[in-house]
């Protein structure tokens, strides 16, 4: 018979391993995102573009809102953590206009 701590400990233990993945997935996909953005910002800055684009800001947190319905996700964090990455987004693209 198995002790019901010794199982509970090996179940945490995958769950934790499983989580610090996804946790470097989305540090690598972060990354990514932001090198594409700040292709974006060089672009906006060479062209004379203002570094926000309210409806495209606001098109993607739809998208990410229904997404996340999709996906089980509470519609609201998602647009309170794409509204961070957008905020640090402009943040940078204001930095390229200077």
């Amino acid at each position: 018979m198995s002790d019901p701590t010794n199982r509970a400990a090996q179940l945490l233990k995958g769950h934790r391993e499983s989580i610090d993945r996804l946790d470097a997935i989305l540090v690598f996909t972060l990354a990514e995102r932001f090198k594409h953005t700040q292709a974006v910002g060089f672009l906006k800055a060479e062209h004379d573009l203002p570094p926000s684009d309210p409806v495209r800001e606001a098109d993607q947190i739809a998208r990410l809102e229904r997404l996340a319905a999709e996906a089980d996700l509470d519609p609201q964090f998602a647009k309170k953590f794409l509204n961070f990455i957008i905020s640090e987004v402009i943040r940078h693209h204001e930095k390229l206009q200077k």
